[in-house]
């Protein structure tokens, strides 16, 4: 065989698939599943912060604006909205709908509200990832939005029928997160120092990306009502950071609080995430109509995978996920730039990255929830933001976003920037 020839024949076996799974997800295709702006509110303290006095509704409508005002999309174009929340009295669906009117999306703009708890927002986008890919909507919108301040309390507490009582494993859906997480983090020996040196990593990660500036890009600001707590005068102010960043935390520092759930436990305040408020939204499209509509493409959605695991020890839900989306995707942890996992608990977060083995570096590169709040059904959404933002900064090509769920659950989803 000639020297051409032999050529002819190698090039000819270089054929998609052979391709490595990293850089077969990195390839463009009409139909992939795009997004084009990604954006959240400033997350705040739940009953102290910024947006202490605004509905989950008015968080929306901001957010939902800004996506309109930072992408240029024309409002008539976007087909559905699917908004993730938790603890919204019906689910939110009548706030929602008008929200989504407020923020300036027309008559023909419908919207749904979901629930699947601390992945409400993620399921949200990958609710309209699959419709775009089931041809059912051609442009839509992947939303979160949570109010802890007004709508998280006693009457959250769930109460089950005697049928449900009496099935163990159904029972221990209902116990309390704190005591869940203190199980878990017996049942899996992961120590009180570890937790605090991992919460103490997040909070000073946070509060360098915050001084630097790197949350900026993805914070739309909104003006909103506040009311002082002492005096009662109600002012407008502009919220356009986190501020349930804590500036100078140490592992030392942590170590002196007490624990929340139990004398001889683990769990305290500041090795958990943060009761807080927020919303994020997600612009998703088909990158042929992307392209059409003169859209920036930001990143794409790959896939995503939910597993189930035991109630009691619900957060090893990333531990479960993780592996069955990379089975998906074809890809492992070390194609992955930057992982964002939720920090739903230091105990939680701690064990499932050792177990999977990966690289702390890689892992919430600006801090995560323990730092500047876990608003339940937004995550979901905001890790997107996050992520996407990050990878842009540093270059980065291909990242994770990954949360556990309440009752026994995890979700994890696989993105590709642009």
């Amino acid at each position: 065989m000639s020297a051409s020839a032999r050529l002819s024949q190698i090039t000819n076996q270089l054929t998609p698939s052979s391709l490595s799974a990293r850089d077969k997800l990195t390839e463009k295709h009409p139909d992939d599943v795009v997004i084009t702006c990604a954006l959240r509110t400033a997350l705040t303290k739940g009953g102290r912060g910024g947006f202490k006095d605004t509905p989950a509704q008015d968080l929306l409508a901001g957010v939902l604006r800004g996506l309109i005002e930072r992408s240029g999309i024309d409002p008539s174009v976007v087909e559905d909205i699917h908004v993730g929340t938790v603890l919204a009295p019906g689910g939110g669906a009548t706030e929602f709908r008008a929200a989504s009117l407020v923020a300036g999306f027309p008559v023909e703009t419908a919207v749904y509200s979901l629930n699947r708890q601390c992945s409400s927002g993620l399921q949200a986008c990958i609710n309209i990832a699959n419709a775009i890919k089931a041809g059912m909507i051609d442009v839509g919108v992947g939303a979160g939005v949570e109010s802890m301040s007004t709508q998280y309390g006693p009457q959250a507490v769930t109460e089950f029928s005697e049928l449900l009582d009496s099935h163990e494993q159904a029972k221990n859906c209902k116990v309390s997160m704190g005591l869940l997480s203190e199980q878990m983090a017996k049942d899996r020996k992961v120590p009180r120092a570890a937790q605090d040196a991992f919460a103490a990593s997040s909070f000073q990660k946070a509060e360098a990306a915050q001084a630097a500036g790197l949350f900026d890009d993805e914070i739309y600001p909104l003006e909103v009502n506040f009311e002082d707590p002492k005096s009662g005068e109600i002012t407008r102010i502009t919220v356009a950071k986190d501020d349930g960043i804590r500036p100078g935390m140490t592992a030392e520092s942590l170590g002196k609080i007490r624990p929340a759930f139990a004398k001889d436990g683990s769990i305290h305040a500041g090795n958990a995430s943060q009761i807080s408020d927020g919303a994020a939204a997600v612009l998703m499209m088909r990158r042929s109509t992307a392209e059409k509509l003169g859209q920036p493409i930001i990143g794409k959605y790959v896939a995503a995978a939910i597993a189930g695991v035991e109630p009691l020890l619900m957060g090893i839900g990333p531990w479960a996920a993780i592996p069955k989306v990379f089975g998906k995707t074809g890809i492992t942890k070390d194609d992955v730039d930057i992982f964002e996992i939720n920090e739903a608990f230091a105990s939680q977060c701690l064990w499932c990255l050792g177990e999977l083995g990966l690289d702390p570096k890689k892992v919430n590169p600006k801090g995560g929830a323990i730092a500047f709040g876990h608003p339940l059904g937004c995550t979901g959404a905001r890790q997107v933001s996050t992520l996407l933002n990050e990878l842009r900064r540093t270059g980065g090509r291909i990242g994770v976003t990954s949360m556990c769920i309440g009752t026994g659950m995890g979700a994890a989803a696989v993105w590709v920037a642009e």
